[in-house]
């Protein structure tokens, strides 16, 4: 129900679909658990629900922000929001990192114009979709489908741990801007390390299947 608020029916039975076909290959070892298909409806949902613009205006403007800030201040208040939008924000010329700039709450009404153009997110007419940032968040997803896909056909009650491990990884991807890309890059290297021991184990065993037959 969450990606349906996100996106859309369409986007969350992609999730749904691919989540179980990890708990049917999973199933099928008769492990005794599914911690694999657990990894995957975990960390699947993180790498396809990033928080994009319109996603943050969404979480802004639903209600359910405004009803938070009511609950815990009385009286008169001001409200100010800190944010970095990509497309104007200047950067720290030491860090390189976005340079967050204040906003009044007008900035409410203009994010809730823009969470109804959420249909436009990943699409050639996203104005923010260009960006190396978004561009790297969609390859995240199709990435995790592809290893994945390549851990099912692998799967074997030897190498199920290792699997589980792989499919955890995105726990390790956080931030935003310079600081995602840096955990992307040591998660990549830690996949590969992974991925190194699925193959040869999968290679010894079907070397040993062999040697039998």
């Amino acid at each position: 129900q969450l990606l349906v608020e996100y996106q859309n029916q369409a986007y969350a039975e992609r999730y749904r679909d691919f989540v179980e076909r990890v708990r049917q290959a999973e199933s099928a070892l008769d492990v005794g658990h599914l911690v694999l298909t657990e990894a995957v409806a975990r960390y699947y949902f993180k790498l396809l629900a990033y928080k994009d613009e319109y996603e943050v205006a969404r979480l802004y403007t639903n209600g359910d922000f405004l009803k938070q800030v009511e609950a815990t201040f009385e009286g008169d208040y001001a409200l100010q929001l800190h944010l970095a939008p990509p497309l104007w924000s200047k950067r720290n010329p030491g860090t390189g990192e976005p340079v967050k700039q204040t906003y009044g709450p007008w900035m409410l009404k203009t994010m809730g114009v823009l969470a109804k153009f959420k249909f436009l997110r990943g699409t050639a007419l996203d104005p923010f979709g260009h960006t190396e940032e978004r561009r790297l968040e969609r390859q995240l997803s199709k990435d995790y489908e592809a290893l994945l896909t390549e851990i099912l056909h692998r799967l074997s009650s030897g190498n199920h741990m290792i699997a589980v491990e792989l499919a955890s990884l995105p726990e390790h991807i956080r931030g935003y801007d310079l600081v995602k890309q840096r955990s992307v890059e040591q998660v990549k290297a830690k996949q590969q390390e992974l991925l190194q021991k699925l193959r040869r184990g999968a290679a010894q065993s079907q070397a040993a299947e062999t040697v039998e037959a």
